[in-house]
C-alpha cells in the first residue's frame, strides 16, 4: 500500500490520512497497524494528563520545543473533548502549538474522545503506532483534562506525566487512588502562583506514604511556570533518568498495552458481529417485554454465536 510506504519515509501528508483512516475505518486500521507496526517501537510514548486549566497544553509546548533542541523528533497526539454536534475535536491544540507549525520535526496531531471514557480516544493508540514507525522520537499523548478517569493513559504511555497547579485543591485530587497511582512523574505547574511549594509538599508526602521496595521508581515531583519556560529542562531530564531506570517496567507496561489493546479489539469484533446480525435489537426486545433479564440475553447472543461459528 503506498499509504503504508510513505508513512514509513516520514511523509506528513500520508501520516496525517493514514490516521485520519484508522480513526474512521476499522477495517483500514488493520491494514495500516499490520503494514507499519513492525518499523516501530523505537519512539518513547509520554502521557500528560490532569485536570482542565493546569496548562497541560502550555507544558507540552515548551517541552517539544525542548526536546526539539535537543535533536529529537516529536509528535504529539491531542485528545480533546467531542463536539455533541459532529463528533469532531472542540478545541484542537493545533490552535495552541502554532510555534511548530513551522518545523518538519513536529507533527501535532488533535483527536477526538467521541464519547471514550479515561480520556483517551478509541484510535489514539493506533496512531501512536502509526507516529512511532513515522520515525518521531517523542509521542506525547496529552489527555482531555477529566481528572481521576484518565487512569487508561497509564497503560498507552511509557512514562505518565501528571500535571497538577497550586491553589485548586490539585495536590488533595493527586493523592487520591487512581491518578496518584499512575503518575511516574508530578510536575506543579504555574509554580509562580502562592501555594506551589504547599502543593508540591502535599503530594511528596502522600508518596512517602507508599511502600516501595528499595530499588522502586519513586515519583519525584517538580514544579514548573511552562508560560515563563522554567522547569521543563529538568522535567525532560526526569523522564530520561525514568526510562533508564524502568527498562524492565517499560517492557512489561508494552505488554499491558499489547494485551489491552487486543481485548479491546476483540471486544469491538464480536459486538459488531452481534449488531449487524440484529441480535442486539432481539436482546433489546426480549429485556423490554421481560422475556429474558440482560444477563440471560447476553448469554443467549454469546451461545448463537459459538453455534454459528461451529456451524
Amino acid at each position: 500500500m503506498a499509504t503504508i510506504a510513505a508513512v514509513l519515509e516520514g511523509d506528513r501528508r500520508a501520516i496525517a490520512r493514514a490516521i485520519t483512516r484508522v480513526e474512521n475505518d476499522p477495517a483500514a486500521a488493520a491494514a495500516i497497524i499490520g503494514g507499519v507496526h513492525a518499523a516501530g517501537g523505537g519512539a518513547l510514548l509520554v502521557g500528560v494528563t490532569g485536570s482542565p486549566g493546569v496548562g497541560k497544553s502550555s507544558l507540552v509546548d515548551r517541552m517539544t520545543a525542548a526536546w526539539r533542541a535537543r535533536g529529537r523528533r516529536v509528535a504529539v497526539l491531542a485528545v480533546d473533548p467531542s463536539s455533541p454536534f459532529t463528533g469532531g475535536a472542540v478545541l484542537g491544540d493545533r490552535v495552541r502549538m502554532q510555534n511548530h507549525a513551522g518545523d518538519e520535526g513536529v507533527f501535532v496531531r488533535s483527536m477526538a474522545t467521541r464519547g471514550k471514557l479515561g480520556g483517551l480516544a478509541r484510535a489514539t493508540c493506533d496512531a501512536a503506532v502509526v507516529l512511532d514507525a513515522a520515525g518521531f522520537d517523542v509521542v506525547v499523548i496529552e489527555t482531555v483534562g477529566v481528572g481521576q478517569a484518565e487512569v487508561e493513559i497509564f497503560r498507552a504511555a511509557d512514562v505518565t506525566t501528571v500535571v497538577t497547579m497550586p491553589g485548586t485543591g490539585d495536590g488533595v485530587q493527586a493523592i487520591k487512588a487512581g491518578v496518584m497511582e499512575i503518575a511516574d512523574l508530578f510536575v506543579v505547574n504555574k509554580a509562580d502562583l502562592a501555594g506551589a511549594g504547599r502543593a508540591a509538599t502535599e503530594i511528596e508526602a502522600a508518596l512517602s506514604l507508599a511502600e516501595l521496595p528499595p530499588e522502586a521508581w519513586r515519583p519525584p515531583v517538580l514544579q514548573t511556570t511552562a508560560t515563563r519556560n522554567e522547569g521543563v529542562g529538568e522535567v525532560l531530564d526526569t523522564i530520561d533518568r525514568f526510562r533508564e531506570h524502568d527498562d524492565a517496567g517499560t517492557t512489561e507496561r508494552r505488554r499491558e498495552r499489547a494485551a489491552a489493546r487486543v481485548r479491546q479489539i476483540l471486544a469491538d469484533r464480536v459486538v459488531a458481529g452481534v449488531e449487524a446480525s440484529g441480535g442486539i435489537d432481539r436482546a433489546v426486545d426480549a429485556i423490554t417485554d421481560g422475556t429474558l433479564d440482560p444477563y440471560a440475553a447476553s448469554e443467549t447472543l454469546l451461545r448463537d454465536r459459538s453455534n454459528r461459528e461451529g456451524g
